[in-house]
C-alpha cells in the first residue's frame, strides 16, 4: 500500500491529507506535538464527516478516510517509511528550512519530498534537503480538498522522474497540475496579487468602493476564468482590440499598462486571435465555431449556478 506523510497538520496540511487519503493512500500526519497531531486528525475526520452530509465529499468518506488516516508522535516517525512527504509548516523560510532538514534526515533517500509554499524560493529551500534532486514544490490552495489546481515548481537539480511521480501523485486525486517555474509567488500569486494591488489602487484613487470593484471582477472577466485563462480570453476579444485597449490605457499609466512585446509580434504577424485563426492558440474555423457554442453554453450554466446558490453571505461593506 502506498504512504505519505503530511507534516504540518493544520487547515492547509490537514486538507492536503484529506485529499491524499481520498485517492486510496495511507496518510500519516505530523505536528509539533503527537497531541497536536491527534487532535488534527480528529478534526479533519469530523470535518469529512461535516462535507460528506453537506454533498461535497462523496458517500461513505469518513469510513474510506478513517483506516486510512493517522498520526504520528513525530516527523521522523511519520516520515520514515513514507513514498512521498509534503511539508505544509507555515510560511516562514526558517521554520520550513527546519522542518525540511528533520524530513530528509529522518526519510528514505528515495523519497520525494514537496513542499507546499506559496511563495518562498524552492531553490532556497533545497539547501535544507539532503538528495535535493527528489525536491520541489506541490503547491495546493486553499480549500485544498476543493480547489482542483496544483502548481508543480522544480528547482534546477529537480529530475524530471521527481515531477513525473508528483504529476501522478496529485493528478491520483482528480486534480490537475501544471509545472512552474521558480521565480518568487511563481504563478498562482503573481497574478492573484497583482489583481489585488490594482484593485486597491482604484479604492484609494476614488474611482469605485470596493464593493463595486468586486461586483465587477465577479461578473465580467471574473466570470469567465472557471473556464478560461488569460490568453484564451484574449484570442477571443482580439489581440488587435488587445493593443488598442494598452495604447488607450497609456494615456495615464504608460509604464504600468505598456503593451506586452509578445502581443505586439502576434498582432504584427496578423495573429489575432479566434477569428483569424489563431493567437495564443491556433484555431480552425470549425473549432473556432465550436469554442464559442462551448463557451456560450458555459456562461448560460455558471449563471444558472449562481442564481441556483444565491449571493455569497458576505457582510455590509467597511465603512
Amino acid at each position: 500500500m502506498t504512504e505519505y506523510a503530511v507534516v504540518g497538520s493544520g487547515y492547509m496540511g490537514g486538507g492536503i491529507a484529506q485529499v491524499l487519503a481520498l485517492s486510496g493512500a495511507n496518510v500519516v500526519l505530523a505536528d509539533v506535538s503527537a497531541e497536536i497531531a491527534e487532535s488534527n486528525l480528529e478534526r479533519l475526520l469530523r470535518e469529512a464527516g461535516d462535507f460528506e452530509r453537506d454533498g461535497l465529499m462523496r458517500d461513505g468518506a469518513v469510513e474510506f478516510l478513517r483506516p486510512r488516516l493517522r498520526a504520528a508522535a513525530s516527523i521522523e516517525e511519520a516520515v520514515a517509511d513514507a513514498d512521498f512527504i509534503e511539508e505544509a509548516v507555515p510560511e516562514k523560510i526558517e521554520l520550513k528550512g527546519a522542518t525540511l532538514a528533520r524530513i530528509s534526515a529522518a526519510a528514505r533517500p528515495d523519497a520525494l519530498i514537496g513542499s507546499n509554499t506559496s511563495t518562498i524560493s524552492i531553490t532556497e529551500l533545497a539547501g535544507h534537503v539532503t538528495n535535493p534532486e527528489r525536491f520541489l514544490g506541490i503547491h495546493f490552495s486553499n480549500p485544498a480538498p476543493f480547489i482542483p489546481g496544483v502548481e508543480l515548481i522544480a528547482h534546477p537539480t529537480t529530475t524530471e522522474q521527481a515531477i513525473a511521480t508528483a504529476e501522478t501523485i496529485v493528478r491520483a486525486t482528480g486534480k490537475q497540475t501544471a509545472r512552474i517555474g521558480d521565480r518568487t509567488g511563481f504563478v498562482l500569486n503573481r497574478l492573484q496579487y497583482a489583481l489585488f494591488s490594482e484593485a486597491n489602487q482604484l479604492v484609494e484613487e476614488g474611482v469605485a468602493s470596493a464593493e463595486d470593484i468586486d461586483t465587477v471582477v465577479r461578473t465580467t472577466f471574473g466570470f469567465r476564468l472557471p473556464f478560461f485563462g488569460p490568453f484564451a480570453i484574449a484570442d477571443m476579444a482580439g489581440l488587435d482590440v488587445y493593443r488598442f485597449c494598452y495604447e488607450s490605457m497609456q494615456t495615464d499609466f504608460p509604464e504600468r499598462f505598456a503593451t506586452p512585446p509578445r502581443l505586439d509580434a502576434l498582432v504584427e504577424q496578423g495573429r489575432f486571435g479566434t477569428k483569424s485563426g489563431g493567437g495564443y492558440f491556433d484555431n480552425t474555423e470549425d473549432g473556432a465555431q465550436e469554442l464559442v457554442a462551448y463557451r456560450n453554453k458555459a456562461y448560460v450554466a455558471m449563471q444558472r449556478l449562481l442564481d441556483e446558490l444565491g449571493p455569497a453571505p458576505l457582510g455590509p461593506p467597511a465603512a
